[in-house]
């Protein structure tokens, strides 16, 4: 009867995965399964296949750099372990059976908030119980990481790479604390600094997070499907997944490294637009393009939605995504799909609070408005601001920006500008291909003129870059 409850469990959770994908399990249990316990065959034919810890640990290290970081493998190995099979009399056994293995792919990778709970918890601390922040905070990190680590070893990340992008350590941190904020205690209240990382934590606590941040679930499944590769090619791939990381253009072999880390990428795009997600293409940047306003304009007038990313030169990293294509005109654009971001020191998304509509500003070669590109606030006083005298902004919100509840995003309120990039995202909209790249003059014939007055020719007529649509998708 025992071993009837045991089937009919696996069975179960066997039925939940497709026969294409229950072959792929089984391959990769068999694979896993004959690296270990090969010593029990001996001794009895008919001994069950079983998977150890160093047989995970050898799948990760025989290749030259592992798929998985070695944290990881045994976080993973520690929630296989803790699947209880009815009718199995001894306490933990260190080898896993299949159907243990079954079972966690099933929770796991197809099950609801609650199934995958328990496995979570014992994979944040063997022990079980409730659990501290600290542990909390080092497993969302090592997924984090993991989840950088697989999606560049198996080329995953569409154009992006470790080399073209900031460096992810300060990322994978900021990005596991702004997941880890989402900590509720039962009464509402939500910990903070040190005081969260000492609060205990129960599984009622663990699963109401863990069913509110869906990134969690998302990266358990990559790490799972790239790392231990299973699954990773049928056409189960959620949308969420699909576009967890946008494809990259315009920054392949051009010697400069984004502003963005990928954690940073992961994060901003999860709150973009859906139609938005799957592609970023490099518009403008301050180190190719030159430090200049009028470059920027023509590089990111009528070039649709896009993402503004800029350091100060204390490090600091912040900037804003524009629903609408930038404009050069003296009244407010865009809508409430807007927002403001920090990316370093911490990681957060700051969105429409409805009190006004000041989403976007961009005005140029005006004298009785205010010239530059603003975003949130009012003039004078805006949540993000970069002066058309190139290099100076301020971001003056205190104690909040009265359009997107944002705080002061540079170290300073007025602030010197030290690097600066703008990233189209989604499909280019149609006019933007057709006019190619205008320069501020064509946008501003006002502009054109005083110039011709003041005897200066058009500098730049010879020098427009024709539009890019390098189409690399590694």
């Amino acid at each position: 009867k025992m071993g009837n409850a045991e089937s009919n469990a696996y069975q179960n959770h066997l039925s939940r995965f497709l026969p294409e994908e229950q072959s792929d399990i089984d391959g990769l249990f068999n694979t896993l399964s004959g690296s270990g316990g090969s010593a029990g065959a001996k001794n009895a034919k008919a001994a069950k296949k079983t998977v150890t810890l160093a047989a995970l640990q050898a799948r990760q290290s025989a290749h030259t750099r592992e798929p998985l970081p070695e944290p990881m493998a045994v976080r993973l190995y520690n929630g296989m372990k803790s699947i209880d099979l009815p009718g199995k009399s001894s306490g933990p056994s260190e080898q896993i059976a299949k159907e243990q293995f079954v079972i966690f792919m099933s929770n796991l990778l197809k099950g609801n908030a609650d199934e995958k709970i328990s496995i979570i918890m014992r994979m944040i601390a063997k022990t079980g119980g409730p659990l501290n922040g600290k542990q909390i905070q080092e497993f969302t990190e090592d997924l984090i990481t993991s989840v950088v680590h697989v999606l560049s070893y198996r080329k995953e990340l569409k154009g992006w790479s470790l080399e073209n992008t900031r460096d992810a350590s300060s990322g994978v941190k900021a990005l596991a604390s702004e997941l880890l904020s989402e900590l509720k205690l039962p009464d509402g209240t939500k910990p903070v600094g040190s005081q969260l990382l000492e609060t205990n934590f129960d599984q009622s606590v663990i699963e109401d997070w863990v069913y509110r941040v869906p990134q969690i679930s998302v990266f358990l499944s990559v790490v799972i499907r790239q790392g231990l590769h299973v699954l990773h090619s049928l056409p189960d791939q959620t949308n969420d997944i699909l576009n967890l990381v946008p494809h990259c253009k315009g920054i392949k072999g051009r010697g400069v490294a984004s502003l963005f880390d990928i954690p940073a990428i992961i994060y901003i795009n999860s709150h973009l637009p859906a139609e938005l997600q799957h592609k970023w293409q490099l518009l403008f940047s301050s180190r190719l393009h030159g430090e200049s306003f009028s470059q920027l304009c023509a590089h990111i007038v009528n070039k649709g939605p896009c993402i503004v990313i800029l350091r100060d030169v204390d490090g600091f990293l912040f900037g804003g995504f524009a629903s609408h294509s930038w404009e050069v005109k003296p009244q407010f654009q865009g809508d409430n799909r807007c927002f403001l971001f920090s990316v370093f020191p911490t990681l957060a998304v700051y969105t429409c609070t409805g009190y006004n509509d000041h989403y976007m500003y961009l005005n140029h070669g005006q004298q009785t408005m205010p010239n530059g590109l603003g975003m949130g606030g009012q003039h004078g006083y805006f949540g993000l601001w970069i002066d058309s005298d190139y290099g100076k902004g301020h971001s003056k919100a205190k104690p909040r920006c009265t359009t997107y509840n944002s705080p002061q995003l540079s170290a300073k309120e007025d602030f010197t500008l030290d690097a600066m990039e703008v990233w189209a995202v989604g499909d280019a909209p149609e006019s933007a291909g057709k006019k190619g790249k205008k320069s501020i003059l064509d946008v501003d014939p006002q502009a054109q003129a005083l110039l011709e007055m003041a005897g200066k020719s058009r500098q730049s007529e010879g020098l427009r870059e024709p539009i890019e649509e390098d189409e690399e998708d590694d």
